[in-house]
Order: C-alpha cells, then structure tokens, then sequence
C-alpha cells in the first residue's frame, strides 16, 4: 500500500464526518502500524493531506484535521436583472448541517494597484467587507467583498439606519425584503455578473480564516457585478477549500 492510497482511504473519512474538525490523527508511528507500512510512507501519507489543505502537522500536537466534512461551497442563486429573485438564496450548505455566517472586517481604504482588474481604479475610495462561512463549527468558505465607497453608502428607500453595507462587525445583518435582490433594493442597476473560477493557492487571509497555511491550494471565485455601462459595482472574491465542491443556481 502505497502513500496515495492511504491519504485516499483518511480524506474519505473526513469526507464522511469520521474525523471531526479538530480531531487529532494518529501518530506516523501508529499510522504506520494500522496499515503495515514503513513510517515513511505513513509519514508521506500524511504530506498529501496537509497539501490538499485537509490536515495541519507539527512536532508538538501532532496531526489534527483542518476541514469539516464535505459540503458544497454553495454560492447562492443568481438572477438575470430582469427577473425577480423569489426564493433566492445568498449562500446555504447544500448537505446540511448547522450553517452559520460572521462578519469579521469592515472597512474603507483606497483602492490597490491590484483592484483595477476587477475595474477599480486605484486609489479610489473602496468598501472592504469580509465574512466566514462555517457549517458545524468548520470554516469552509472566506467571503470577501469590495465595493466603490459611494455604492456601499447607500440606504435603500425609506430606510432609516446605518448602510447596509457599513453595518460593522458584531451588527446583525441587514437583509432586503423577501423575492427583492439586495442590488435592486439598494439601486445598484446591475446589468450582469462574470463569474471566473480557478484554483490557486490561498492567500494569507483566506489561509489564517480557514484554519489551513498558506498557499493550500483552493478554489477561488471571483464574480464582478457591473451596470449598464460596464462600471464595476461590487467584487466578491469566495475561497473554499479544494475539500468541497462549488455549485450556484442560475434562475431564469
């Protein structure tokens, strides 16, 4: 038996919720013994996981499991601008278990050289807004948004409070009314949105939220929202781990 086949057989196990988040693996030295291979091959066996971003080793608490059981990275429902979006989705886990969602940044800086290829100009005045997507307790997905300054100030008709989009970390979510898309409720006029998915590896941000190092290699999906005229509206940059799969529903 060979190190790929028993990174194979331990990744099914997590898969299947066998290993929990957090959960410690045996030892190389037990590892080796379970399957009757030298300690060098468990040991490789081992190096596979921690590549694929599924396990984290090091000398003192030995090898504990990084991602949750297999869920989809579900990124919501998206509706072509003249349609409604009745029964619309922002984001759920397809396969169950207990979701929740955290806000964790909020704040305004002045747009990178790096935004301007999403049609943000640099040093223009942005929105930043990041958020952890969890199902049972395990980190599966690291949401960030990026906006003009302008857009994220609005407030919907006859709303009275804070932004939306400025809601700091700790408030409770501001969500549009049911069947109402959040950029039509806050008159953003979005034409359409593209949507390019690669794998790359993670950055350092995605990497410390996920529980996982960085440059794990991850799914990473970048939709650009833009109006009419081609203006880039909102950018949102979804990493997920290579663990799970990435679905979304187009409506209409």
């Amino acid at each position: 038996m060979n190190a790929n086949t028993i990174a194979a057989a331990i990744r099914k196990e997590i898969a299947t919720g066998q290993h929990a988040y957090g959960s410690r693996l045996p030892t190389v030295r037990e590892l080796a013994e379970q399957y009757g291979v030298s300690q060098q091959t468990a040991a490789s066996a081992y190096s596979v996981l921690a590549a694929l971003g599924l396990v984290r080793t090091d000398r003192r608490s030995g090898t504990t499991v990084t991602a949750g059981r297999q869920a989809d990275a579900h990124l919501g429902h998206f509706t072509p601008p003249d349609l409604g979006a009745e029964g619309a989705q922002a984001w759920r886990p397809t396969s169950g278990g207990d979701a929740t969602e955290e806000t964790t940044l909020v704040r305004q800086i002045t747009a990178t050289d790096d935004m301007s290829a999403w049609g943000l100009p640099e040093g223009s005045s942005v929105v930043e807004r990041t958020r952890i997507r969890s199902v049972d307790g395990a980190p599966v997905q690291h949401k960030l948004t990026v906006l003009p300054y302008t857009l994220a100030a609005r407030t919907p008709d006859g709303y009275d409070g804070i932004p939306p989009m400025l809601a700091p970390v700790g408030a409770a979510p501001v969500r549009p009314p049911h069947g109402v898309r959040m950029a039509d409720w806050l008159g953003w006029d979005v034409a359409g949105t593209e949507v390019v998915i690669t794998t790359e590896p993670m950055d350092k941000a995605a990497a410390d939220a996920l529980g996982v190092p960085e440059g794990t290699p991850a799914f990473r999906i970048v939709g650009i929202s833009r109006d009419g005229e081609g203006q880039t509206v909102v950018v949102t940059v979804t990493t997920a781990p290579l663990h799970h799969r990435v679905t979304l529903n187009i409506m209409g």
